[in-house]
Parts: structure tokens; sequence; C-alpha cells
């Protein structure tokens, strides 16, 4: 249960309402774990309820700010040391490249090439994220970067293989040989 873990995780450094989190969020934890609003802010009730977060103060119109508790930083302290993190292994845009060959040659290259642009438009925005967390010297900056590094190197990555994928279709077209690995 990421998401519990994560808000724990930001929630240990400073108190912080739910709209605070969500725009921390956007711009620390997205490539690793993103969160819609409604997510968020379920997910912060059943940790009150599970009391691992307190209500810490209560401001105009509704606004909640959290802080975690002991039980919170112990579980998180938990989940950090003693629980072996889920490998899940799930993407739609491969799923998707291993039934390509339902479609005509043309149609699987735009599909890669669509997928190319999409890692290069990922890898522009982490790149854009760069300097404004390696300005900070806290641990969320130290090793928000390291996260951060992570998302840019995984989109170059996946330009670099959709475009080797959408030569290797080029290649192949007119042919009935399948793709090569390297």
């Amino acid at each position: 249960m990421s998401l519990r873990h994560a808000l724990l995780g930001l929630l240990a450094r400073n108190p912080a309402s739910g709209y605070d989190l969500l725009k921390i969020f956007e711009i620390s934890l997205a490539n690793v774990w993103p969160a819609t609003q409604s997510q968020l802010y379920a997910e912060l009730g059943r940790l009150a309820d599970a009391e691992l977060v307190t209500v810490a103060a209560e401001g105009p119109r509704g606004r909640k700010e959290y802080a975690i508790s002991d039980a919170g930083l112990a579980e998180l302290h938990h989940w950090l040391t003693a629980v072996e993190p889920r490998k899940i292994v799930r993407s739609d845009m491969l799923l998707r490249v291993f039934f390509l060959g339902q479609v005509d040659s043309e149609q699987a290259r735009a599909y890669l090439r669509r997928q190319a642009e999409i890692s290069a438009e990922e890898h522009e925005k982490w790149e854009a994220l760069t300097e404004f967390v390696a300005e900070g010297e806290d641990d969320l900056s130290v090793f928000g970067l390291l996260s951060l590094e992570w998302g840019l190197r995984f989109s170059a990555m996946q330009r670099e293989w959709a475009e080797w994928a959408e030569g290797e279709i080029e290649r192949s077209s007119g042919t009935d040989a399948p793709p090569t690995a390297r």
C-alpha cells in the first residue's frame, strides 16, 4: 500500500494539509507514485481512522493539517526496513506492443513513434524539475533527486527503445522476419 507510506513519509518531515501534500506529489513523487486528489484525501481519512496520523490543526473552509503519529512513524520505519518491495510489472503500453501484429506496419510504427514522443516529453518534464529539486538540502530534495534521476533514465530508455522498435518493424516490413532482440 505505497500511497499510505508515501503520505506517512511526507508527513514525517512536516505536518501538511491534503492540498499541500497533493502539490508535493505533483512536483516530487509523480514519476514514482502518482496520486489523484480523491485517492489522497481518502487515504488521509484511512490513516486518521487507523491513528497513524492526527489532525494537528483545522483552518477555514474545513482545511485540516495532518501530522504523523508515533504509530505512523513506527509503521513507516517498518515498511522502509522490513518489507520487501513488490515488483509489479503492468504496462498498458507494452501490452499493446505485444499485439501490434494485428495492425499494419505503418500503424505499428506510428504507435511506437508516439511512445517515443511521449517519453521525450516526460524526460523534458523531469529535466525541468532537476534544478528545483537540486537546490534543496533537506532529505526530500536529496533522496528526491535519486528518484528523479530514475525518472530521467527510465524516460530516456523508453524513448530509445521505442525508436529501436519502430526501426525493427520498418526493417522487417514486407518480410515474415520477426524483430530481432539485441
